[in-house]
C-alpha cells in the first residue's frame, strides 16, 4: 500500500540502472537509493558505500529506471460499475504496466460531481488501492451539459481537473463560464472533442473502407470543429484547457496555432491512435472499436510525429472496461472502448524501437508532462520526491495473452500482440508493489 500510515518499507538500492529522468533530462548509468518511501540520492558507486541497514540491492543492469507513470484518461467503475473495474482491480493492472498514478474520470454512478464524491474515491483507493489514485471531477453537474459545478469546491476536496469524460459540451458558453471561472483555481479543463451532430450514429473512421465495411463513419471534422471553438474559447478567457485525445492531421494544426499564440492549450493522444489504425477493426473486430475512433495510417504517424517534436504533450492509456456482453455483439451495437493501464507503456516501446520516437521523449509524455499540468508531485525521479519508480527490461521479448491481465475486463486490442519491453519491477512511495515473474 501507498498509504503514509503504514510502516515504512525497508531501503531499496536499484543498482546499476539507465536512470532516465526527463524532469532533468538525466540519462547516465547510476545507482537509486530509495528509503523512507523517498528518492535518497542518485549517483555512480553508491553499493559500495554504507547502505542503510537492511538494504535490499536490486541488481538493474540491462534494465532502465524511470518515473513511475502518471496516466491521465482511465475509466474505473468504482462507485456503481464494479463488474467493469474496481480501484483495486485497475491499480494491480497499473502497477503491472508502470502506471503509478492514475488519474480517474468523473463518470461513475454516482458521478463524481460533489466534493463529497471525491471524498468517497480518494479514501476507498486509499484503503483498497495499491497506486496513487487522483479522481478529474465532474466539469458540468450530471454531466449533462448545462451547469457548471462548483469548481473551488471540488478541487479543495481533492479533483485534480475537470472534464465530462466522454461527453462534448455543446453549449459554448457553459464552456466559456467554465474556462473562465476555473482561471480563478489554476484550475485545468478537460474536454472531448467530438461534435455529437457529426459523429451521429458512426462507429470507425469516414471514409473508404467504412464504406466497404458497411458501416457509418466518423468524420475527422466532428472533432476538429469543436477543437477549434474550444481554442477560440480558451483565447476568450485565458483558462487553461486541455484536449482529452487528438487523432487527425486538422486538429494538430490548431493545437500548433494555439501553442505558437501562447495559449495554454495542451493535448492528450491516446496509445490506441499512436500505434493501431483502422485496418485493424476489419473482421469487425470490437476489441479496436473506440472513441474517438481509430484513424488511417497517415493520421497515426502525423500523430507519432507530432508527438516526437513537443506538440502533442500526453500519452493517455484511455482505459475503458467493458465486458464481453457488451463487446460480443455486431461492430455498430457493440460498446466503444478498449483496456489499457496494463499495455500503455509497452505499446509505446513499439515507436521508440522502430525508431518514430526517442525513450526520453515517451516517459516524459507519459510521465512527467501529466504530471506538471495536473499539479501532481510524480513524474521525476530528484532526489527528496517520493519513489515512483518503474523498472524497464527493455530488451524482453514477450507475447500478451489477456487471460493473464489483471483488469477485471479483456477487452484488449492487444491480444496475442508481440512486444519487446516489459515492466519488471513497480515502486510506489518506495514500496515495491510489482516484481514480473516472467523473467
Amino acid at each position: 500500500m501507498h498509504d503514509s500510515r503504514s510502516p515504512s518499507p525497508r531501503p531499496v538500492l536499484l543498482a546499476g540502472g539507465r536512470v532516465l529522468d526527463p524532469s532533468r533530462d538525466l540519462d547516465i548509468k547510476a545507482d537509486l537509493l530509495i528509503a523512507d518511501g523517498v528518492i535518497k540520492d542518485i549517483a555512480s558507486g553508491l553499493s559500495s558505500e554504507g547502505l542503510p541497514e537492511g538494504t535490499e540491492i536490486v541488481d538493474c543492469r540491462h534494465r532502465i529506471v524511470v518515473p513511475g507513470l502518471v496516466d491521465m484518461r482511465a475509466f474505473i467503475g468504482e462507485p456503481g460499475a464494479e463488474h467493469r473495474e474496481t480501484l483495486a482491480s485497475a491499480s494491480q493492472a497499473a502497477a503491472a504496466g508502470g502506471v503509478t498514478t492514475i488519474i480517474c474520470q468523473p463518470d461513475t454512478d454516482p458521478i463524481i460531481d460533489d466534493p463529497a464524491i471525491v471524498d468517497f474515491v480518494k479514501r476507498r483507493a486509499r484503503d483498497t488501492a495499491i497506486v496513487h489514485v487522483h479522481p478529474m471531477a465532474a466539469l458540468t453537474k450530471g454531466m449533462e451539459g448545462r451547469e457548471m459545478t462548483e469548481i473551488g469546491l471540488l478541487s479543495a476536496a481533492g479533483a485534480v481537473a475537470f472534464t465530462d469524460a466522454n461527453h462534448s459540451i455543446a453549449s459554448a458558453q457553459v464552456l466559456r463560464r467554465a474556462l473562465t471561472y476555473a482561471r480563478e483555481f489554476n484550475a485545468l479543463i478537460v474536454h472531448h472533442t467530438e461534435d455529437a451532430d457529426l459523429t451521429g450514429a458512426g462507429v470507425m473512421n469516414e471514409g473508404e473502407l467504412a464504406s466497404r465495411l458497411g458501416l457509418a463513419g466518423i468524420p475527422r471534422a466532428a472533432e476538429t470543429i469543436v477543437f477549434e471553438r474550444d481554442v477560440r474559447l480558451a483565447a476568450m478567457t485565458r483558462g487553461r484547457y486541455h484536449a482529452a485525445s487528438l487523432t487527425c492531421p486538422d486538429s494538430l494544426d490548431v493545437l500548433r496555432r494555439a501553442k505558437e499564440a501562447g495559449l495554454a492549450v495542451t493535448a492528450s493522444a491516446s496509445i490506441n491512435h499512436l500505434t493501431l489504425n483502422e485496418r485493424d477493426v476489419v473482421g469487425y473486430r470490437t476489441f479496436f472499436k473506440v472513441a474517438p475512433p481509430l484513424r488511417d495510417e497517415d493520421d497515426r504517424r502525423a500523430l507519432v510525429s507530432a508527438l516526437a517534436e513537443g506538440l502533442i504533450d500526453v500519452v493517455v492509456s484511455d482505459h475503458n472496461p467493458q465486458d464481453v456482453e457488451v463487446k460480443r455483439l455486431p461492430f455498430s451495437e457493440a460498446a466503444f472502448g478498449a483496456i489499457g493501464l496494463e499495455t500503455m507503456l509497452a505499446a509505446g516501446l513499439r515507436l521508440v524501437n522502430d525508431g518514430s520516437l526517442d525513450l526520453m521523449t515517451l516517459i516524459r509524455a507519459m510521465s512527467t508532462r501529466p504530471a506538471e499540468l495536473l499539479g501532481l508531485p510524480a513524474g521525476t525521479l530528484r532526489p527528496g520526491r517520493s519513489a515512483d519508480i518503474a523498472v524497464i527490461a527493455p530488451d524482453e521479448a514477450w507475447l500478451l495473452d489477456a487471460a493473464q491481465l489483471k483488469s477485471r475486463c479483456r477487452n484488449t486490442p492487444f491480444d496475442e500482440a508481440r512486444f519487446e519491453g516489459r515492466v519488471v519491477r513497480t515502486l510506489v512511495s518506495g514500496r515495491t508493489v510489482l516484481i514480473s515473474t516472467e523473467i
